[in-house]
């Protein structure tokens, strides 16, 4: 524990509020409330932590911390700070997934679609459906039955769902805003479980047409009564008062967090959510955060109703979230409190192994690497790789990986712009400038570790520029591939030694992830722009060939080749203008002379 630590320990106030943890680069890492932060933050550098625990501390240099007036005011501000510095410890919001809706818009000529936004627009919202295939079937099955506006034809210009009978919006004399509100009541009622009405009306046309020995439009009915049982009554019924809610549970172990929530809407559980991850506080506060971020921070929809486990904090959650926040104690409700517990258990059991396996690779491949270069933990790795052939395009790329993991936001590529000939030194050196003059101008993170495909004069430029143009003072290594093009030796320090990776180690296997996604990367854009090249250098330079007309001939054609033999008539049959057609065939013939 440092100096300054120390002292903000020591002077730390008994009152609600903030914490948030700082690593070396000042970069905020974990937001975390407390109802007293005196003894929450104490609680991090005293006293037995888990190992999980214990890296996250290992990483804290300082921390501030920001006093509230009440406990609501810091769970606020928590997951507002949670959103501002998307901090790397605070894994549990990494969910940025919405929910499908069904969606009557509030038009002359209303239409039924399926949308991931809900705005302030009048219109009508139906869910959230957490299985996209459910809502789709939904709608399909409200399109058969209730003829909105399918269609963006002008009234009098009938459309094909018109003659099916399932579009109103285009006939010479369109449905009244009256017709078109009793429809959306219909839908509305059909939504919130009075679909069996609307099948026993479709019973009894069924019957009616049968009788009439109408057998086609019998058979249309009966088809549509076949959907609703399909979609509508596949779901088992948990609730009779039709309120939509949802129920949370959780369960935790060895510091990591399970929590599941049930999704109940109109008496149905249609869905649920599972998120799994790791945490560092109180198991109830955390539990708490959560619900708050899932509601506020994921913009869930809030529901009517939410149920919780016994020792919740009801009240808090109550006036954070406007709505109704209870604990039931007996009955149904009770039991499905228990099953989402039951199956938080169950999940958190279940990935355990994948967990552990997963932490094997990553995070303590990470740590022993770190140990074995004997520098501080290599939490972020930038590693950089060339690609020219024969010289042509010569490109660079670099891939990050944080805690052993890809971070493809933050992959980068380089179009080199002062090495013409194949100098795959100059080109290290051109790229390591350009990337690092930015991270310094922009004041964005530095890694803890810069990777180099390349053995010691790869090595040596980076360094050159790290240190002597830049003042930089980061670890550098070097990665050999053997004679099978696979990644063979790990090499550092200067002058540059093996470093002893065992070749069966999750630290060796890290390493050759690395070089082979940053090869792959690199590889993958020196293709891009070398097939763009070569049809740039034929005809993109020709005026009057624009990127439809391009495709337009490279499709007829299938090669520049078939293109030169072709006529002018060849060429203004596929209605390209005669004086281009001649500018094709000419400036070809040029190019081949």
């Amino acid at each position: 524990m440092n100096h300054t630590i120390k002292e903000k320990l020591a002077v730390l106030p008994a009152q609600p509020g903030c914490y948030l943890m700082k690593d070396k680069n000042k970069t905020v890492i974990y937001v975390g409330k407390s109802k007293k932060l005196k003894n929450r933050v104490k609680s991090y550098f005293t006293g037995a932590n888990d190992r999980k625990t214990q890296r996250l501390v290992q990483e804290i240099v300082d921390f501030e911390y920001i006093v509230t007036s009440s406990e609501i005011e810091a769970l606020i501000l928590e997951m507002n700070l949670i959103k501002k510095y998307d901090p790397r410890y605070n894994v549990m919001l990494k969910d940025d997934k919405s929910y499908p809706y069904l969606k009557i818009t509030n038009e002359r000529h209303p239409r039924l679609l399926i949308t991931r936004k809900v705005k302030k627009d009048k219109g009508k919202y139906f869910g959230p459906y957490p299985n996209v295939i459910a809502a789709r079937e939904t709608k399909r099955l409200l399109d058969r039955l209730f003829p909105l506006r399918k269609c963006n034809n002008p009234p009098g210009r009938v459309c094909l769902y018109y003659h099916m009978g399932q579009c109103l919006a285009c006939s010479e004399k369109p449905a009244s805003e009256e017709m078109y509100k009793e429809i959306k009541q219909s839908i509305t009622s059909f939504l919130h479980g009075g679909y069996h009405e609307i099948k026993n009306q479709l019973k009894e046309k069924m019957y009616k047409a049968s009788r009439q020995l109408n057998f086609e439009r019998a058979q249309e009915f009966r088809d549509q009564i076949q959907h609703i049982e399909i979609v509508m009554e596949q779901q088992k019924m948990t609730l009779n008062d039709n309120v939509d809610r949802d129920i949370f549970g959780y369960s935790y172990d060895k510091g990591w967090m399970c929590i599941q929530v049930f999704f109940v809407r109109q008496g149905k559980l249609i869905e649920r959510d599972v998120a799994i991850f790791p945490f560092y506080d109180d198991a109830e506060d955390i539990f708490i955060s959560y619900i708050g971020q899932f509601y506020l921070h994921l913009n869930h929809p809030i529901p009517k109703s939410i149920f919780v486990p016994i020792g919740a904090d009801t009240d808090l959650l109550k006036e954070l979230l406007d709505t109704d926040v209870h604990t039931p104690f007996r009955g149904r409700k009770k039991e499905l409190v228990e099953l989402a517990m039951k199956n938080a258990k169950i999940s958190l059991q279940e990935k355990f192994s994948l967990i552990e396996r997963d932490e094997e690779r990553t995070i303590l491949a990470v740590e022993r690497l770190g140990r074995i270069l004997n520098i501080e933990t290599p939490h972020r790795i930038e590693a950089f790789d060339n690609s020219n052939i024969q010289g042509t395009d010569p490109v660079s790329a670099m891939v990050v990986f944080i805690d052993g993991k890809p971070n493809k936001k933050e992959y980068r590529k380089y179009k080199i712009k002062n090495v013409s000939s194949p100098d795959d030194y100059e080109t290290m050196r051109e790229v390591i400038r350009r990337r690092y003059t930015r991270v310094l101008k922009e004041q964005s993170p530095l890694p803890d570790l810069i990777v180099v495909d390349g053995g010691k004069g790869q090595m040596n430029v980076a360094l050159d520029v790290l240190e002597n143009e830049l003042g930089l003072d980061i670890p550098l290594c070097g990665l050999v591939k053997d004679d099978k093009h696979k990644t063979g030796e790990l090499l550092y320090g200067m002058p540059p030694v093996v470093m002893p990776l065992k070749r069966k180690s999750q630290e060796f296997y890290l390493v050759q992830r690395i070089q082979e996604e940053v090869h792959r990367f690199a590889i993958t854009f020196h293709r891009q722009l070398r097939g763009k090249g070569l049809l740039h250098s034929e005809l993109d330079n020709i005026a009057g060939v624009g990127e439809k007309r391009r495709k337009l001939l490279l499709t007829h054609f299938k090669t520049i080749k078939e293109i030169r033999k072709a006529s002018i008539k060849d060429i203004t049959n596929l209605g390209i203008p005669k004086n281009v057609a001649e500018k094709i065939i000419t400036h070809l013939n040029k190019v081949k002379k």
